[in-house]
């Protein structure tokens, strides 16, 4: 089915990161056994992945509310309920909406390492070796065995420069060929690029392209101002970089 679907779930989530409601039907569910999940045939729910935590929001169906708090990947992407609640049978029409608070700050956060990534590569030639996002907090390890005097302050002043500059941000998909030619695709130590007829680019244009399946916001001023709240030294080669977005 390609890149627009996991399993039969078409993913809205990739077409349009703005979109935050939609009808829907259930393809799949077992109300006796609601912590399976609900698969169904349209969705905007980000499932997680890249370090970038996975949706909430609700399911909302003949006057029922079903509260969405997490996925379970598989053949099929399997939506989570809220201990407790009902699931939809299959067939049912439904509305999705989604936690606009947590997703849109997800995008920020996600949109944010990917300046800081773009900047550190551009000034130090650093690749990533980790990282992890919470709703406006991060962290991005870098191998970077040595930083000069005042790096804290200077990449704060750097990466809060580039969200300045108003950078578009842009989401294409590339067929392998054409993913393949684009040097440092992928900026995270020791991970291959992905080896799928397809992959997904997002393109910060003038400072960082990569290959991610993560939701943005559309240019760098949507991010807001980032405090880089703590640089770490984790071992000899690393140096984890702790960030915060402005409220």
């Amino acid at each position: 089915m390609g890149i627009s679907h996991h399993g039969r779930t078409h993913r809205l989530d990739w077409e349009d990161a703005t979109l935050r409601e939609w009808e829907c039907t259930v393809l799949w569910s077992d109300p006796a056994d609601p912590e399976a999940g609900v698969v169904l045939d349209r969705s905007a729910f980000y499932p997680g992945g890249g370090g970038q935590p996975p949706d909430h929001g609700v399911l909302i169906w003949q006057g029922v509310q079903t509260r969405v708090v997490g996925t379970r990947k598989g053949d099929d992407l399997y939506l989570l309920p809220a201990p407790g609640d009902p699931v939809p049978p299959v067939g049912t029409q439904v509305t999705g909406a989604l936690d606009d608070g947590r997703r849109s700050s997800l995008m920020r956060t996600h949109s944010g390492l990917h300046v800081l990534c773009g900047t550190v590569f551009r000034d130090f030639g650093a690749l990533v070796t980790g990282g992890n996002m919470q709703p406006g907090e991060a962290r991005m390890d870098f191998n970077l065995p040595e930083v000069p005097p005042g790096f804290k302050q200077s990449l704060e002043d750097a990466v809060n420069a580039e969200i300045e500059a108003d950078r578009q941000i842009v989401v294409r998909v590339l067929s392998r060929d054409e993913a393949q030619v684009i040097p440092d695709l992928v900026r995270t130590q020791f991970v291959a690029p992905p080896d799928l007829p397809e992959v997904r680019v997002v393109d910060v244009v003038g400072l960082d392209v990569q290959a991610d399946g993560g939701t943005h916001v559309a240019s760098t001023r949507q991010v807001g101002h980032v405090t880089v709240t703590k640089v770490e030294s984790k071992g000899r080669q690393n140096r984890r970089v702790r960030i915060r977005l402005d409220a």
